[in-house]
């Protein structure tokens, strides 16, 4: 059974698009470590700083072990562009339709 990885980020005001940018340019990363299904990244209507990255995995570890594609010198960018601390959290899908 596949788990959803929810990760939500806010910008500093001034920094919204550089912020957007550098998540875009991570998604083909995600999207092509092993065990990952599919990732989409959303921007609030309400609070256009503030993103959501909802990804699909095969497990908590897929996920967890994907980290490793993405080059330490890339993550070094993201610091200076956020407002807060990033947050997330794994969910398992209770009910479709």
């Amino acid at each position: 059974m596949s788990i959803s990885r929810i990760g939500e980020v806010q910008a500093k005001p001034e920094l919204t698009g550089d912020l957007r940018d550098f998540l875009i340019s991570i998604m083909p990363i995600i999207k092509s470590s092993e065990g990952c299904e599919s990732v989409q990244l959303y921007q609030s209507q309400d609070d256009p700083t503030k993103f959501t990255m909802i990804e699909i995995w095969e497990s908590a570890e897929s996920h967890q072990a994907s980290v490793k594609n993405i080059p330490p010198e890339k993550l070094v960018e993201i610091r200076p562009l956020l407002a807060a601390s990033p947050s997330g959290g794994y969910y398992g899908l209770v009910h479709e339709k």
